[in-house]
């Protein structure tokens, strides 16, 4: 299944919060640049992949986790 049909495709009115390498963040986060997902519990790191900075909040359910390994 792909990010889009999870996730939705994104419209013209839609707005994406970056979150900054150091910034205080909970949850998963995916890297803007290499997608490059991370759990954090207090700040956000650089990328370790490719350096970015710059983090996008992944959408989150109860059941994400368990659809992705199911359509694997």
């Amino acid at each position: 299944m792909s990010d889009v049909s999870e996730r939705g495709a994104a419209g013209a009115d839609d707005f994406v919060r970056f979150w900054a390498a150091g910034e205080s963040g909970k949850g998963e986060f995916r890297c803007a640049e290499c997608a490059y997902g991370v759990t954090v519990h207090t700040t956000l790191p650089v990328c370790p992949m490719c350096a970015c900075e710059s983090w996008e909040q992944a959408a989150w359910s109860p059941f994400s986790r368990a659809r992705r390994l199911r359509d694997a």
